[in-house]
């Protein structure tokens, strides 16, 4: 019998096409998020010594981090309580087993030590058969690290002043380099879309749903709440077109719901932050990198408090307004600690362990993880273009009239390539009234010849 895909069936040539495509492209959006977290950050911290509020900057969107996330997890609980997904479900304890990897407060710590520059990691695995033994080794980064480094060297570049110009200089270049590249990768878009979108359906369906329905539907609820009612509200109160930012960052929403991905996302959300909603390029190039790697309102937020309540309920246990306080907090000041250890399931065994709850409860969700990940991450991705985008509007830096058209049509146009455009049009009016200028008229002063 051969290998087994997610839903625990043997894969055909279907699924395996349609996962062949949509992780080949999701592994090409993270394959150049490295260079771009580098060097977007390093740029963005040289272009900060142009801007008098930089701090505060970086304040507000710690703060609108922590509000946001606050909120989102009052909501969870709420759902959690209403829906009694534990007490509701179908599902024996015989299921239950400890997650393979766990999320601790050291992790954390851990994580924003940079094991090197490149922020690097290399993991080897085993695999023992009658033929013999096999290893494989694979390479991953370290997103919360690369971070750090970038802005080391940021700090660094501008505290050393004129010395390192020609440093910024190569920096600036090879950030341009690394876009090209990007939009190249982004215009594959529709094929690696219907790739992921094609082996989800193929491959897990909604047939495991029917054991813990209601709590995919109580996590599902709490998402749409959060997305459709607590940041429309946000965005109203901050005086924002709700339509304006549904319509800009949809594009990188629908990408985050389908690649399942945050960090595979994060070329999209910045781009339709800066391009779409009017955030200025020097602040976006700081915070969305910083939001994708801690704000996660989805996975840090609504996933861990309804999962608390749901494993509390199948244990037995009861829950004292403390738990709940302490299931608020790790989500509020958590989320960074699976920056390093990507994945809701690891902030979930963060939060029960927190709390004292059995971890062994974990195992009885993976089941539907993947269906539930596409709607977390998509709530993830959302928040990360709202923060910056209302602290923006706070700050009074945010275009208005680049937010009020936002549009995904002009999403893969290059810059450089709008300014040559513009350039073209102009050049051509300007041929255009010179040939219709009566020939005796004079040209002003000062103008070239």
């Amino acid at each position: 019998m051969g290998p087994q895909d997610a839903a625990g069936e043997v894969p055909n040539g279907l699924t395996t096409t349609l996962d062949t495509i949509g992780s080949s492209f999701v592994t090409l959006l993270k394959a150049v998020v490295p260079p771009l977290i580098f060097t977007a950050i390093v740029a963005s911290i040289a272009n900060l010594r142009t801007v008098t509020n930089a701090a505060r900057l970086a304040g507000q969107t710690l703060l609108w981090f922590a509000i946001t996330a606050a909120i989102s997890v009052a909501v969870g609980i709420g759902l959690g309580l209403l829906f009694q997904p534990g007490n509701r479900a179908s599902v024996s304890l015989d299921a239950a087993s400890e997650p393979g990897r766990t999320g601790t407060w050291l992790d954390f710590l851990n994580g924003l030590i940079p094991g090197n520059v490149l922020g690097l990691g290399a993991s080897t695995q085993v695999e023992v058969t009658d033929a013999g033994a096999s290893a494989s080794t694979s390479v991953s980064f370290n997103v919360l690290q690369i971070l750090v480094v970038a802005l080391v060297i940021g700090i660094a570049a501008l505290k050393s002043g004129k010395k390192a110009d020609p440093f910024l200089a190569f920096n600036r270049s090879a950030l341009a380099i690394v876009q090209k590249v990007l939009w190249w990768i982004i215009r594959l878009a529709p094929i690696g879309t219907a790739g992921l979108i094609g082996y989800a359906i193929a491959a897990y369906g909604w047939t495991s749903l029917a054991s813990l329905a209601w709590f995919a539907v109580a996590i599902y609820v709490g998402l749409a709440v959060v997305l459709f009612v607590v940041y429309p509200i946000l965005l109203r109160t901050n005086g924002l077109k709700i339509s304006s930012y549904f319509k800009g960052a949809w594009p990188a929403i629908q990408l985050a719901f389908v690649s399942r991905s945050s960090i595979g996302t994060l070329p999209v959300t910045q781009r339709v932050t800066e391009r779409n909603l009017g955030v200025p390029s020097e602040y976006a190039s700081f915070a969305v990198p910083l939001a994708a790697t801690t704000k996660m309102d989805g996975c840090a937020s609504i996933y861990p408090a309804i999962s608390a309540i749901f494993v509390a309920q199948i244990f037995g246990i009861d829950l004292s307004i403390t738990d709940y306080l302490l299931i608020a907090f790790v989500s509020v000041v958590g989320s960074a600690a699976t920056a390093g250890l990507t994945g809701a399931i690891v902030m979930l065994t963060l939060t029960l362990s927190t709390v004292g709850l059995p971890l062994a409860g974990v195992g009885l969700l993976l089941a539907i993880d993947p269906i539930l990940d596409m709607g977390r991450t998509a709530v993830n991705v959302a928040g990360q273009a709202l923060v910056p985008t209302i602290v923006a509007k706070r700050e009074g830096i945010l275009d208005l009239e680049q937010y009020e058209a936002a549009t995904a049509e002009d999403l893969f146009v290059d810059e450089d390539d709008d300014a040559s455009s513009e350039a073209t049009t102009e050049t051509t009016a300007t041929a255009e009234t010179a040939e219709a200028a009566p020939s005796g008229t004079k040209e002003p002063v000062g103008a070239s010849a």
